[in-house]
């Protein structure tokens, strides 16, 4: 394969994200799809799942140094497929791509990875538990212990993770409903890690401690034709309990689907199903030539939830090869607590 034909092969998914996210939501095309009462096997599904188009290994942190001052986290690795299946070496459909990100009170750093796979610079192994991208590195000897690198141009970071509970299963026993229509990925959660590290920021080097959250997602079909995008919010709250929710918007502006998951301090779950969990944008913020909103009423009125969500720093926008917002954010109300909010399809 020539250099221009590998350049069109690698960003071609990365494309059909870009564009408001739905290119990949209204065909299979020969891929398999998410069936409802499939049983998960681990550590195999810690893994990778070449036969679906779409995966990702998806860690969220919010942080504090000595001193008090918060900070956020990212790290992510994404798997899409050309075509269905595994194959060796530079014949492999699948394409890996990566962001990392830290956030500051005054600031946000981001940056970006891409590799082949077949051939050795990315992948994820099961057990022990392994996924890189280069030097980019999130491994340990199970998923409940882990250590996590990542670098950019202004930022670099390593950090300790070590799971306080047990793995969380969204939607129907891990089957996750994205719409009216059907469409559905398989997403599991490990929610209770506490994490510790240095951030190496311009400024010098910051130890800090805190939670994270990561997401373990795959389908073939993220969305569907008529949604654009989708605003999703990962909160702990300060009784201990956990809310994940998100709703996915419908290019026509009308109502979207929704849905979530609370999280008892123990690990017990229930799901939240359409309509239960609601978010309201209370206010919009400019950034990259965009009206973002990152201030939100969230409530969910069956668990006595009715909070304001707001960024910690509303310019923590991704400004990477698909554009999006992800930051720490803060929760007063009815609750107190902090959490992380993605925000796509924002045009």
């Amino acid at each position: 394969m020539n250099v221009k034909a590998l350049l069109i092969a690698m960003m071609l998914p990365v494309t059909l994200w870009a564009q408001g996210f739905a290119g990949l939501g209204t065909d299979a095309d020969g891929f398999a799809v998410p069936e409802r009462g499939t049983a998960f096997h681990f550590p195999a599904d810690h893994g990778p799942h070449p036969d679906y188009r779409i995966e990702w290994w998806y860690l969220t942190a919010n942080l504090q140094a000595a001193d008090g001052t918060p900070y956020g986290l990212q790290w992510t690795l994404f798997r899409s497929a050309l075509a269905p299946g595994e194959r060796p070496g530079w014949q492999s459909p699948q394409v890996w791509f990566a962001h990392a990100a830290v956030t500051t009170p005054e600031a946000h750093y981001a940056t970006e990875r891409f590799a082949r796979g077949g051939v050795g610079t990315a992948g994820v192994e099961a057990a022990p538990f392994r996924a890189w991208i280069d030097e980019w590195v999130l491994e340990g000897p199970d998923f409940d212990t882990l250590r996590m690198t990542a670098a950019g141009p202004a930022f670099r970071y390593d950090m300790a993770l070590e799971a306080e509970g047990p793995l969380v299963f969204h939607g129907d026993a891990g089957f996750s409903v994205k719409s009216e229509e059907g469409q559905a990925s398989y997403y599991y959660s490990q929610p209770f890690y506490r994490i510790t590290g240095t951030l190496h920021l311009p400024d010098g080097p910051v130890a800090v401690t805190g939670n994270a959250w990561l997401d373990r997602e795959w389908s073939s079909q993220p969305l569907s034709g008529r949604q654009a995008g989708w605003d999703w919010f990962s909160i702990s709250l300060d009784s201990g309990d956990k809310l994940m929710g998100f709703q996915l918007r419908n290019r026509d502006g009308s109502a979207g689907y929704t849905s979530g998951t609370w999280i008892a301090p123990d690990g017990a779950s229930i799901s939240l199903p359409n309509g239960a969990f609601r978010a309201e944008p209370l206010g919009t913020h400019s950034v990259a030539g965009r009206a973002v909103p990152t201030r939100w009423q969230v409530r969910v009125p069956d668990r006595g939830v009715d909070i304001t969500v707001e960024a910690m720093n509303p310019d923590a926008w991704m400004g990477l090869s698909i554009p999006y917002w992800e930051g720490p954010v803060t929760v007063s109300g009815s609750h107190g607590g902090r959490g992380y909010l993605e925000m796509t399809g924002y045009e």
